[in-house]
């Protein structure tokens, strides 16, 4: 049953404003569907524009912030649970470890390395989480576009195809794990290494 949502996005505060409207828009809808958020425990940017959203619509906030980022002040005082970690690697365990379902909005760097690690978690069969990429404004044509790339050169089987779900809009991304059943088997070595 999934009620904890992982949420990974951009901290930045210079987007342009359809990237703060959709994440502020998937926050409201993960409050109204009776789901909590799990962040990165900022008051930064998409991450609190969709957090903010959540508590302002029912749902609890957990955040979870290496000790370096609380020290230059990135921490908000408005969760409902705040865990602190000893660096990034530490805080990717804690939040994979109190979500039941990962939702990746548009990010940097750290929001693509946070989503290929739940991926290869999926891959593996360490999880059987619903996986979500919300590809606001289009911006992750080019990143879907290389995953066809991987799997047509034979470096991915297809099957990782059916491991994320890339919803156009926030509500098509929460009616997905509204409706999610977990894969009922692990992935076996052939369908993760066979081509």
């Amino acid at each position: 049953m999934i009620k904890n949502i992982c949420v990974f996005s951009s901290s930045s505060n210079y987007l342009e404003e359809i990237y703060y409207k959709d994440a502020a828009e998937l926050g409201k809808l993960i409050g109204q569907n009776g789901y909590n958020i799990v962040y990165g425990g900022s008051t930064l940017g998409m991450m609190w524009a969709c957090a903010s959203e959540v508590k302002n619509n029912g749902g609890k906030i957990y955040g979870v912030m290496p000790q370096k980022l609380i020290d230059m002040g990135c921490r908000t005082d408005n969760c409902d649970e705040f865990y602190t970690s000893s660096g990034m690697r530490e805080r990717k365990q804690k939040m994979d470890e109190i979500s039941d379902a990962v939702i990746a909005l548009a990010g940097g760097l750290g929001t693509l390395e946070e989503f290929a690690e739940m991926l290869v978690q999926k891959q593996l069969g360490y999880n059987k989480k619903a996986i979500v990429l919300l590809n606001t404004n289009g911006f992750y044509d080019k990143l879907i576009e290389f995953f066809e790339s991987i799997i047509n050169k034979k470096f991915a089987n297809k099957f990782v195809r059916d491991l994320v779900y890339v919803a156009p809009n926030p509500q098509e991304a929460i009616n997905y794990i509204n409706n999610y059943k977990e894969p009922l088997l692990t992935p076996s070595k052939h369908e993760i290494y066979s081509r």
